[in-house]
């Protein structure tokens, strides 16, 4: 059977009801692994519709729909939100003060949501099995992503699909690249130490300042020399304090960034390398240094093959849909996925056309609603595309 068009008239008949969803959990965010209003939410929503949910030990669910022979084809949501406050002023906004879903993942949840409802209505049609994950946590280091694997939710998975919203693109359009779309994304924390001294008699001690000013400079321009430049290496530092007086030299200092590759070769090497260079560059100060460095993700890999099938979805639907999406420079989980099962991700225009382009992490970040049908028509016309090729290929996910 055609997938979409059954969707697509499902959809049709709940527009409101799903805008309320969405409305519904942009107003109640939670932080990462604490979604457990939102994981009820969703829960409840599945059961209403017949279907039965599988909660993770933590937070988050998966629903399978459809045959439970074989492998499934599979989508992911992610259901947490950001500690950021809330500036739109729309009458659902965040009802938690400081917390809000400035990413999207609000309408990334409606949207899986949407399509395991309307799959639910159809299930004892469907060739093939398919399973729709809610994960929580993708906003924080440690990741969501690679809990559900341990969990489980890959299990007799054959491949899986993710979309992010993109408020740079027009509602209706469809940000693809095959490869990689995002970047591994590591954090450091730098402490420094010395004896402490007065400025007046640097050569006395061990100068923490100057210590962090030199790693400050210098290891952003070490690194576009010890790292290929074409892997878009990025070192860049968002936290620095030390002392209080201008007249004393203090006895520690702290320094935090993230280290950022679009390669993942260079980034499997970075904690090494950079290591070395921040040893290098603090030995002719005299002081000492403890590096803190947390592994983020691996850049977010596309397979070639199902990122064709999202292409031609994407232009069944309209044939002026696809655009190129530019390599993102942020981190993204749905990474952790792509190094056990083959998928894509995949670029949803959230901008209304009016007004000027807001931004990610952004408090006044205001999603176009009408993004919500584009996503869930665009997964549902990729199942029927996967669907076909796997019969064309001999029927076996």
């Amino acid at each position: 059977m055609r997938v979409a068009a059954a969707v697509n008239a499902w959809l049709e008949e709940n527009r409101d009801i799903v805008i309320g969803w969405r409305r519904h959990l942009h107003a109640h965010p939670e932080l990462s692994n604490l979604e457990v209003e939102t994981t009820k939410f969703i829960s409840d929503v599945l059961k209403g519709h017949g279907l039965s949910p599988v909660p993770f030990p933590g937070t988050g669910l998966y629903v399978d729909v459809g045959p439970s022979e074989g492998e499934r084809l599979t989508f992911r949501g992610d259901i947490d939100a950001l500690g950021v406050p809330e500036l739109t002023g729309l009458e659902y906004a965040s009802n938690t003060p400081g917390v809000s879903h400035a990413c999207g993942h609000d309408i990334h949840t409606t949207i899986v949501l949407a399509l395991a409802c309307a799959l639910a209505s159809i299930q004892d049609e469907l060739d093939h099995g398919i399973r729709l994950i809610f994960q929580p946590a993708e906003e924080v280091m440690g990741s969501g992503a690679v809990d559900v694997i341990e969990w489980g939710g890959l299990n007799n998975v054959a491949a899986i699909y993710a979309l992010h919203v993109e408020p740079h693109l027009r509602v209706g359009q469809i940000g693809v690249r095959a490869g990689a779309i995002t970047s591994a994304a590591d954090i450091i924390s730098l402490e420094i130490k010395g004896p402490g001294g007065h400025t007046s008699r640097p050569q006395m001690t061990a100068d923490v300042v100057y210590a962090l000013g030199a790693v400050i400079t210098q290891l952003p321009a070490l690194m576009s020399r010890r790292v290929d430049p074409r892997t878009g290496t990025l070192v860049v530092f968002g936290n620095v304090a030390a002392g209080i007086a201008a007249n004393a030299i203090p006895e520690h200092g702290i320094l935090r960034g993230t280290v950022r590759t679009a390669d993942i070769a260079t980034w499997r090497t970075l904690e090494t390398k950079l290591t070395e260079m921040i040893d290098q560059i603090i030995a002719p100060t005299g002081c000492s240094y403890t590096l803190d460095y947390q592994r983020g993700v691996p850049p977010v890999l596309n397979d070639d093959v199902a990122t064709s099938l999202i292409v031609a979805a994407g232009r069944s639907i309209d044939p002026h849909a696809v655009v190129a999406a530019q390599q993102s420079s942020g981190g993204e989980d749905f990474s952790w996925y792509l190094e056990h099962v083959p998928g894509s991700m995949v670029r949803l225009g959230a901008w209304s056309g009016k007004g000027p382009k807001q931004d990610l992490h952004q408090g006044d970040l205001n999603v176009d609603e009408r993004s919500i049908g584009v996503g869930v028509r665009l997964f549902a016309t990729t199942i029927d595309k996967y669907f076909a090729a796997v019969a064309e290929d001999g029927g076996e996910l």
